[in-house]
């Protein structure tokens, strides 16, 4: 699903793999209790935020602050990082963000981008003839 994605270069990502994924923890921040999993658009296709977690995992760059806090809030031990003023990379807020999104998938249920797409388009619901 996420083939069509720009791939990492020993590593790094593009800034526009950055930006999606500030998006994804944005549409994380914003998921609301017993909807679906969120999705993004990226250069005209959808995803689940899920994907780009796992497509930025290998990711060694180093978040820009304004991103860090987003994941932190959400850990229930503090952080503590390895380098100076406690950097996080890409890859340990993909390895969060991840385990943060399968725990909340399988605490409410289906929540995909199957039942978004089933919500809004009738002929997709069970039962429905279509």
């Amino acid at each position: 699903m996420t083939n069509f994605l720009p791939e990492l270069y020993e590593g790094h990502a593009p800034i526009t793999l950055q930006t999606l994924f500030r998006d994804a923890l944005e549409a994380y921040e914003d998921w609301g209790e017993g909807m679906p999993e969120p999705i993004v658009s990226f250069e005209g296709k959808v995803l689940p935020i899920s994907a780009v977690f796992e497509w930025m995992k290998p990711c060694t760059d180093i978040m820009p602050a304004n991103m860090i806090g987003i994941v932190t809030d959400r850990l229930t031990k503090p952080w503590s990082g390895s380098g100076p003023l406690d950097k996080m990379t890409f890859s340990t807020a993909a390895r969060v963000m991840s385990v943060l999104v399968r725990r909340r998938l399988i605490r409410f249920g289906r929540g995909s981008i199957e039942a978004f797409v089933q919500r809004f388009n009738p002929a997709q619901r069970p039962g429905h003839d279509g």
